[in-house]
């Protein structure tokens, strides 16, 4: 009897201590749990985006080329919602952020809307390289007096007609000559082959420091977080 009592005993106290080890293993995982909880929780899980790499060096730049935000726009010199953001964004980036140095800014031609939307790209292209600066003078000019989309109207005629009248600081005959030799054709090509390889679905289509801005093009409230955020990255 004394021996069955003992080994009642023990055998209770060994049912004890498995019980205490499950509740102890129970809240030890419990709190890993919570820690890891925590821990997830507490970073921030926003997915990692490949920015995309341009050749900033080979595109004309308004502003400085050591600003910490750089933005890339594709366009098209008859497409209207280019115009629009010409007229709206571009003007508020100047004057907000790329004068005081923290952004600049930078065009890729995307012409696709029609055959015309080459000539101006050709256009635009030559004036580079003649004169870089002059660049921005012009490329605002044919925002100003673009026509309508389903007209033929950036004629080489036009677009040295027009770099007369604003009186551009390049040579008129050699402009004429880039357009209608096609002088750099290949530029162009490789501007449209970028945003073929970016896949760039319409224009404008802009870039922030490598990252495609998806916001309303037409709220300049929403684009300026954007570039807020850029900022404070860059930091």
């Amino acid at each position: 009897m004394k021996s069955t009592i003992h080994q009642r005993k023990a055998e209770s106290e060994r049912l004890k201590q498995q019980q205490r080890k499950r509740r102890l293993l129970w809240f030890s995982t419990v709190g890993v749990l919570l820690v890891l909880i925590i821990i997830v929780l507490s970073l921030d899980l926003k997915p990692v985006v490949k920015a995309a790499e341009f050749d900033y060096a080979n595109l004309p730049v308004l502003g400085s080329e050591d600003a910490p935000v750089k933005i890339v726009e594709f366009g098209d010199f008859k497409c209207p919602s280019c115009k629009i953001a010409n007229e709206t964004i571009k003007p508020q980036l100047n004057s907000e952020y790329i004068e005081q140095g923290d952004v600049a800014f930078y065009f890729i031609n995307l012409p696709f809307l029609a055959a015309d939307s080459t000539t101006a790209a050709l256009a635009v292209q030559s004036v580079y390289h003649q004169n870089a600066e002059a660049y921005w003078d012009y490329f605002d000019a044919i925002f100003t007096r673009q026509g309508e989309e389903s007209v033929e109207w950036a004629t080489a005629d036009f677009l040295v007609e027009l770099a007369k009248d604003i009186n551009l600081p390049v040579d008129y005959d050699l402009l004429r000559q880039d357009i209608e030799n096609k002088t750099y054709q290949s530029e162009v090509a490789e501007q449209y082959n970028k945003a073929t390889e970016l896949n760039v679905q319409s224009t404008p289509t802009f870039y922030i420091n490598g990252i495609e801005y998806h916001g309303q093009l037409g709220n300049y409230t929403v684009f300026k977080q954007a570039v807020e955020e850029a900022l404070k990255e860059s930091e």
